[in-house]
This record gives C-alpha cells, structure tokens and sequence, in this order.
C-alpha cells in the first residue's frame, strides 16, 4: 500500500532517561537501490520482512522530508535470497518508540555492528505543516533532515563509522 511519509531527522544530544522502559524492536536492512531516487530497501523488523520501496519527492521539501512510500511483505526465504543482492553493509539498529507531545513518537535509532556508537531519531508527521511548526525535545540534536550523508542509504555504504561520529559527536564537520 502506498503512503506518504513526512519526517524529520535529528542527531541525538543524549539519550532519554529510562530508555529500557519504552517499546523497542531490532532493525535489520539492507539496500538494493541506493543511488538516487527511488530506494529500494529490504528490512527484518522483529519477526516481520519487508521490502520497501521510497521515491522522495523533489518539491516543497523545506521542513521535512517527503517520500512516497510502498511497503510489502516478504518470507523469510525470500528475504535471505534478496539479503545477497544488497549494495554496502547490513545496517543493524534497536529502534526505541518514544511517545511526544501532540501523539507523535520519536523513532530513536542506536545503531549497532559497523556503525555502533552512531544514533539519530526521526519523528513523523501527519503534515508538512505538522513538521513545521515541530518544536523538538531537549534530547534532541541538530536537525539532519536534509543531510544526504546521514541517510541510512548512504550509511550502508560507508566503510569507516568514525567520520559520521565526528559528524554526530562534535559537529567537527558541516551537516
């Protein structure tokens, strides 16, 4: 089914207290598209596999992100099969759900294997206005959203974590 999705992402300044006490579920994926526009991606989430299909759209973006997205099911099989096809690394992540004010919810992602130690939080919205006027929590970072280097189709791509960290921990280069 198609969707659109209108998001925002943020580095993390530091992690929410109790963290352990909010819904959580391991992210698996990978990409068998990343060039350009669309994306195609492939994800475990928990016990469930997708296949993902993003194509951003290129007007308005000014506050958010926009994709048009479709997301379908696949087995287990089918997953395996596709996981060898995949451009880059697996990515690997625990995805914390977060409620906020206005009934949004942050997405905060703590990455792990080859880019541990890297973490960044989306937050969807129901407008672009919504993501406009979007005053986010004091745990939150710089905003990212436009940040091509810090999308998970680049990250995948990436052979050395250590200058995304420079990027997430001291802002050392420019976002």
């Amino acid at each position: 089914m198609e969707q659109k999705e209108i998001e925002k992402k943020f580095l993390v300044k530091h992690l929410p207290e109790d963290l352990e006490k909010y819904e959580k579920v391991r992210i698996e994926q990978g990409y068998l598209l990343t060039n350009g526009t669309p994306t195609l991606r492939i994800r475990k989430k928990a016990e469930k596999y997708i296949l993902c299909y993003k194509l951003r759209e290129t007007e308005h973006q000014q506050s958010a992100s926009i994709c048009k997205e479709v997301e379908l099911p696949l087995t287990a099989e089918a997953y395996q099969q596709l996981k060898l096809k995949i451009e880059g690394k697996m990515i690997e992540k625990i995805r914390y759900l977060i409620p906020l004010e206005g009934k949004l919810v942050a997405e905060l992602d703590v990455f792990d294997g080859f880019l541990k130690g890297f973490q960044c939080v989306e937050v969807e919205f129901a407008s672009e206005e919504e993501a406009k006027d979007f005053n986010p929590p004091n745990w939150f970072g710089k905003d990212v959203t436009f940040d091509v280097r810090l999308k998970n189709a680049h990250l995948c791509r990436i052979s050395d974590v250590v200058s995304i960290l420079k990027i997430a921990n001291h802002g050392e280069e420019k976002c």
